[in-house]
């Protein structure tokens, strides 16, 4: 099967995506899918792109090779740091293209859906750059667990709204903000965090956060004398940072790509959000993809430790490249996860967040070779997770 890096006209990745909405958004999605490519290939747009990824995010993000990780594997071990990005995450890429986006839109509100906490800061962080109100939508179990991250949005000038349906995470804030937005099709622009939703919205998010290995790419052939490592590894909720890491490698097929799915206290055990291994081929939140679903179609509730992974499906283009075969996938269970993340704090002196913890924990999953390349995704710092892990200890 052939591996497709964007999607077809109609917003589909050989059998995923494309664009199920109701009437109400369709003016909206049409307007956003008409004009986004050519707003973001306009010389304009990508100077204040490229200007704030540099002096405001502070890109480049260090390829750190992580030198006592590497010698436990015998490999070199390299560690793509969107940990140091401004707001502690590579969200912030996304939310700054998107609301420069919005913008050029003629857009006056700005709404989206987190569940970590680390896309509706870097929203709300956005937001207050530009100037524009801000609506943050987040399950009440997230708003109790990611608590630092909530006072951030708060402070940041945001309004964050607490979930109280269904298992009140992510998946339900993912609800409540696309119900909004059809109340308020007009003047709003939803930012969604991932690479989710309707078509645009997972090639567009996609094409924000592939800058992450576009820098692997010329960092690594600066360090190595290569562009191309053995194997590139990210942790996979809905997907955004694992397509960003994954972008300019996907064909590359010397380059092995491998996600971590959230299989939270194990595949077998009801309590999982590992969409690959669990799930079969349905509409979740405007696109056609892989879901956690029951024999009648309803949405089985995720669980992850990490509030960022604790969403029942992946984006449409990270379930094409796993029905292709691209991207190989590999479960970790929160137990994994955290033993993952407390060995770098000891190793290398990082706290990861627990979702990077997922991608590092696929270390022990695969069969390392001896001085072959691997890059691991960090995509998030751990501040906000501390609680977590300190009742692990």
């Amino acid at each position: 099967m052939e591996t497709k890096l964007i999607p077809d006209e109609r917003g589909y990745f050989g059998s995923f995506g494309g664009a199920f909405i109701p009437e109400m958004m369709q003016a909206n999605v049409t307007e956003l899918r008409e004009q986004y490519e050519q707003i973001m290939a306009s010389t304009e747009f990508k100077e204040e792109f490229e200007k704030l990824l540099s002096d405001y995010v502070g890109r480049p993000s260090p390829l750190y090779l992580a030198t006592r990780l590497s010698e436990k594997y015998g490999a070199n071990i390299y560690l793509k740091r969107e940990d140091l990005n401004h707001t502690g995450s590579h969200k912030i890429n996304n939310a700054l293209g998107q609301i420069i986006l919005a913008k050029k839109l003629g857009k006056k509100k700005i709404i989206a859906e987190t569940g970590a906490g680390q896309h509706g800061v870097a929203t709300a962080t956005a937001c207050a750059l530009m100037g524009i109100e801000c609506v943050v939508f987040m399950g009440e179990v997230d708003v109790a667990r990611q608590a630092p991250n909530v006072g951030r949005m708060k402070m940041l000038g945001a309004t964050v709204v607490p979930v109280s349906s269904g298992s009140k995470t992510l998946k339900d804030a993912t609800n409540e903000a696309m119900r909004y937005w059809i109340s308020n099709p007009f003047d709003t622009h939803y930012i969604i965090g991932s690479v989710v939703g309707p078509h645009p919205y997972p090639d567009m998010v996609a094409r924000f956060q592939s800058v992450i290995s576009e820098e692997i790419r010329k960092q690594l052939l600066k360090a190595t004398g290569t562009e191309f490592p053995d194997r590139v590894i990210a942790c996979v909720g809905g997907g955004s940072n694992a397509s960003g890491a994954f972008f300019h490698f996907i064909k590359e097929e010397q380059v092995e790509l491998i996600a971590a799915e959230a299989a939270g206290k194990g595949l077998d055990s009801g309590f999982t959000a590992a969409a690959t291994f669990k799930g079969k081929s349905g509409i979740l939140h405007g696109s056609k993809t892989l879901f956690m679903q029951t024999d009648d179609g309803q949405v089985v509730e995720p669980h992850s430790i990490s509030a960022g992974l604790d969403y029942p499906g992946i984006g449409p283009a990270l379930a094409h490249w796993f029905e292709s075969g691209r991207v190989k996938y590999e479960a970790i269970t929160d137990a994994d996860a955290l033993a993952a993340g407390k060995e770098l704090c000891l190793l290398e002196g990082i706290i990861p967040a627990v979702e990077s913890a997922h991608a590092l924990a696929a270390l022990d999953k695969i069969q390392v070779k001896s001085g072959e390349t691997i890059v691991v995704n960090l995509s998030g710092r751990g501040d906000k997770d501390l609680e977590t892990y300190l009742q692990s200890l």
